[in-house]
């Protein structure tokens, strides 16, 4: 991860305490994100869509819309799978709606088992829009290299 922007579009719901990245080691980073939900929400979905980076950060193949309280009483959608296969053990948000109060990302880093091989090599950002109850609250845009390995 080589970035990290988070913002509070409705600070009247959401207050964004911390979201930085803390190098541990030359090959590793970690993201920690602290919010703090001031209204409890049953309705939270995210638009996400994955941009590469060429002469600017131009739209890839992912892009799409998914229902975290929907996948979270029964997983259905792939993007929520990969998400919470990847950020479940760091994250205080693994459990089903109503989300309340404080939430964090704490000492996420990507693990090489857990991501697709999908990604040719090149420089990325994901790029998620958080909506609560349709209306959108925070965004979060992650920026990251990817090397393949063979």
């Amino acid at each position: 991860m080589t970035n990290a922007v988070c913002e509070s579009h409705n600070k009247s719901w959401v207050l964004i305490d911390t979201c930085r990245l803390r190098a541990l080691q030359r090959n590793k980073t970690v993201l920690n994100v602290f919010l703090t939900l001031l209204h409890p929400s049953n309705s939270v979905r995210i638009e996400y869509q994955v941009n590469k980076r060429a002469n600017g950060y131009k739209p890839w193949v992912v892009n799409g819309e998914f229902d975290v309280c929907r996948h979270m009483r029964r997983p259905k959608d792939k993007f929520g799978d990969l998400l919470f296969a990847l950020i479940g053990e760091f994250t205080s948000i693994n459990h089903p709606c109503p989300y309340d109060g404080i939430n964090y990302l704490k000492n996420f880093y990507p693990r090489a088992d857990r991501l697709p091989l999908i990604l040719p090599t090149g420089e990325y950002v994901l790029l998620m829009n958080w909506k609560f109850y349709g209306r959108t609250q925070f965004f979060t845009n992650v920026y990251f290299t990817f090397v393949e390995n063979f």
